[in-house]
This record gives structure tokens, C-alpha cells and sequence, in this order.
């Protein structure tokens, strides 16, 4: 013979399954009372272009430093290997950069503005009203569904407007509740451009050369005469030695008086 509270158990949790059975069936039915259309409006793009200029002053590894246009220093840290930046038309990674390499980051930011709105419809028959707040609605499947009742909300009663406290029960009601969210999509495209850095300027003290022009060769020289002309003469010759010789003797003589 089984225990009474063995049977009293068991009962409970039958209960307690038949329970959870009925709610989740009215449940589907309370939702097939309410329709919810949702609309979304969108207005009119807006774009915005920003142009970052800067001079790369190290790369290592995924790791970027570069020097912007207004002397700001930036770090850019673990570069991923997806970005690639446009030089003469080829695509360079990271890795491809090299200090003094002028970088170039366009930025085009596309704003578009949207609406959604939220257009909720219910309708029932009030049996509870706590005004201002709530309202339990028998729906049309006999079931009844608590709502919260939205700051000025209007009901449409026999094709009257009425509020929360001009509610009784027994009134079959209509509500709608529109609800709109205004909100922006924001979306950026970055592209990224460069050129390599100028060849390297030639040392300070480095030796310019210039090509000489070769200077004429002079005149050769015409060859002296074997012969002396016709018009020379020895005797000028002769009497510088005579006048030598005599200058000679007469020193002598008066060396020899003076011994």
C-alpha cells in the first residue's frame, strides 16, 4: 500500500506539469493577440573626409612610428598584416615600410540616419483596471494578460479616446502604443597611401668633378740659328778681353810695389 504523502507528491508534480502545460499554451494564444509591426525610415547620408598626413621615423615588426604634419609623434602598435598602403600603385605591408617613407590615412566617415519605429496593437476586454499604471485584458480567447499602461496612453473605446482612469470593466478596448528610436549607422573607410623617401643628398665635402677642358698646346719653339748673321762680328769679343787683361797686369804691378 503506497504512503499518503507519496501520493500527495506525486499529485503535486502532475499538477505542477498540467500547470506549466496550460500557461505556455495561453501564452501562445495571449501572443496571437498582440501584433507588433516594426518600420524602419531612413534619411538622407551625410559624408565627412579627414586627410592625416605623417613621415615614417621607425618600423619594427608590426610595431609604427611616424611623425605627423604638425610635429605630434604617434605610436602605432601591433599593426595587423590586413592593412596595406597604395605606393606607385603596389600594395605594401608592415613589413614593407621604411623610415622616411611620406604615409597619407584618408578617412571617410558615411553617417546615415534612421527611425524605428515600433507600432504595438492590442485589444481585449478590461477585466482589472489600477489606473494610471495597470490593466488585465480578457482577450479573445478567454484568457486574461496583464499590461503596463504607458504614460499618456490613450485607449480607443466605441470609437472614444479615453485614458487609463476612464476605464470600467466589461469595456472592450483597442490600444495602440508607437514607439520610435531615432538612431545614426556610422561607417568608415580608411585608406591608407604613401611615396618612398628621396634618394640621399651627396656628402657636405664630397670632391665635385668638373671635366677640364684640354687648354691649346703651345708655339713649338723655332730652332736657333747655327750661324750668326752676316751683320755680327767678333771684334766686340776681342776688346773685352784685351780690357780684361790689361786690368789684370796693372794690378799685379801694384801688388808687387807694395811688397
Amino acid at each position: 500500500m503506497k504512503s499518503p504523502l507519496l501520493t500527495r507528491t506525486v499529485v503535486r508534480r502532475l499538477l505542477s506539469v498540467a500547470a506549466g502545460i496550460v500557461f505556455l499554451a495561453s501564452a501562445a494564444a495571449l501572443n496571437a493577440q498582440v501584433q507588433t509591426d516594426t518600420i524602419t525610415t531612413h534619411g538622407q547620408a551625410t559624408q565627412e573626409t579627414t586627410v592625416e598626413r605623417g613621415e615614417v621615423v621607425y618600423v619594427s615588426g608590426n610595431d609604427l612610428v611616424v611623425k605627423m604634419e604638425n610635429g605630434e609623434i604617434r605610436h602605432f602598435a601591433n599593426v595587423s598584416e590586413s592593412v596595406k598602403v597604395d605606393v606607385d600603385g603596389q600594395q605594401l605591408g608592415i613589413h614593407d615600410l621604411k623610415p622616411g617613407m611620406k604615409l597619407q590615412r584618408t578617412i571617410t566617415t558615411t553617417s546615415t540616419p534612421r527611425t524605428i519605429t515600433t507600432v504595438k496593437s492590442v485589444t481585449g476586454k478590461v477585466f482589472y483596471i489600477a489606473p494610471p499604471n495597470t490593466v488585465i485584458l480578457t482577450m479573445e480567447n478567454g484568457k486574461n494578460q496583464q499590461f503596463k499602461i504607458p504614460n499618456n496612453q490613450k485607449f480607443l473605446v466605441d470609437g472614444q479616446q479615453l485614458d487609463a482612469w476612464g476605464l470600467k470593466k466589461g469595456m472592450s478596448i483597442s490600444a495602440t502604443k508607437v514607439v520610435e528610436v531615432p538612431e545614426s549607422v556610422i561607417d568608415q573607410q580608411r585608406k591608407i597611401s604613401g611615396s618612398m623617401p628621396p634618394p640621399p643628398a651627396p656628402p657636405a665635402d664630397a670632391p665635385i668633378l668638373i671635366a677640364e677642358e684640354k687648354a691649346p698646346a703651345p708655339p713649338a719653339a723655332e730652332p736657333a740659328p747655327e750661324k750668326l748673321p752676316k751683320t755680327g762680328s767678333l771684334l766686340p769679343l776681342i776688346g773685352l778681353l784685351g780690357l780684361l787683361s790689361f786690368g789684370a797686369s796693372f794690378g799685379m804691378n801694384m801688388l808687387r810695389r807694395s811688397l
